[in-house]
């Protein structure tokens, strides 16, 4: 069985939700070299990466999801950056090489469209070259109802003001039990692959996003790695799969969920992502959640990407998990120290440079 989950990957044969499901059951190092094999031969040995920093513009979000210990919890504790302030963050991490800026908050009220027109169009002026990988489908949902425009119409004129591409941030777990629990304010399931069905369409190439490590249950990961194949299938619109662990610490979910995810679980979630998702070339590691050692082990579990340099973060840091900025260096080195090649690449997965 082991070999026909690398042939019907490699054909582009979907797996069944029977045959996804008994994945769970292999032994590690079995499901890892299945893993390994399918990368090996869909991406080759060269790992990318790819130098960004993460601006979280605003901490007040009335969402208020249960697993997120980032947003502003009183008045008081709310901010929002100026422009001058974005500004000043984006020319500090092009001065080091950054040529993605990931731009997530949360669902602030006081934010309409004009406000994000004039923030893309300011940066694009200044900064021309950047690839702005910003918002996600909670936010274009929220700005579609509050200026009771059509999600294309969002769409269409973010990306006329300068937004390239959509992170897949808000996916968590795409099924609805799940986010009846942690998330009831946010967007539902459907909404999500809707939104993201409708900027594949106008064009516009976005990631997936997997966070597990909560209240999911096995058949809940499978339903979400199916939502996005299929999504896949339709739209060839993503351009990259990136499954990472709840961090529970200042949480209100910690109550129930009290330890983090162990190495191995996210491995084995990695390596079955690789497995299911036949028509995602880019699998990513997580070195932000699980450090560069277990990074390092995750290119063995289907990983082809080490994701970005991340010169700037706040959502996961909130949680109290200490996280140090990865030098290209540090990137390097640990890519070589497993016998592969590095290269660093932009938002669309062209490459810029070769170490």
């Amino acid at each position: 069985m082991d070999m026909e989950y690398i042939e019907k990957n490699l054909q582009n044969q979907d797996v069944t939700f029977e045959e996804a499901m008994e994945l769970f059951k292999l032994k590690i190092p079995v499901l890892g070299k299945i893993a390994d094999e399918i990368r090996r031969d869909r991406c080759g040995d060269l790992v990318t990466f790819v130098i960004d920093t993460n601006i979280n513009y605003t901490n007040y979000c009335i969402s208020r999801c249960k697993f997120c210990a980032f947003y502003a919890k009183k008045r008081e504790d709310r901010y929002l950056l100026t422009l001058d302030e974005i500004l000043q963050k984006i020319g500090d991490a092009v001065n080091a090489g950054a040529t993605q800026i990931l731009m997530q908050g949360g669902i602030n009220p006081e934010l309409g469209m004009g406000w994000y027109e004039n923030l893309f169009s300011e940066i694009k002026s200044y900064f021309p070259e950047i690839q702005l990988h910003s918002l996600s489908p909670p936010e274009i949902d929220y700005l579609s109802r509050k200026e009771e425009i059509t999600v294309e119409e969002v769409l269409k004129r973010l990306r006329k003001a300068g937004l390239d591409s959509l992170p897949g941030g808000g996916a968590e777990v795409l099924t609805e039990r799940v986010r009846k629990i942690i998330s009831p304010n946010k967007i539902t399931a459907e909404r999500w692959i809707e939104i993201m069905e409708k900027a594949h369409n106008t064009g516009m190439k976005t990631t997936a996003t997997m966070m597990f490590g909560h209240v999911e249950e096995e058949d809940d990961i499978i339903e979400h790695l199916f939502r996005i194949r299929d999504l896949q299938k339709e739209t060839a619109g993503f351009t990259a799969f990136i499954p990472w662990t709840f961090q529970p610490e200042r949480t209100e979910l910690h109550s129930i969920v009290r330890e983090r995810v162990p190495p191995l679980r996210y491995l084995q979630i990695l390596a079955i992502s690789r497995i299911v998702l036949h028509n995602i070339r880019n699998i990513q590691a997580s070195w932000l959640t699980q450090g560069f050692d277990i990074a390092k082990l995750a290119l063995y579990f289907g990983a082809n990407d080490f994701g970005g340099t991340m010169l700037e973060e706040n959502v996961v840091r909130a949680t109290g998990k200490f996280i140090k900025p990865a030098r290209v260096e540090d990137i390097v080195r640990a890519v070589r120290s497993v016998n592969r090649k590095v290269a660093q690449r932009r938002t669309d997965y062209k490459i810029i440079k070769y170490y």
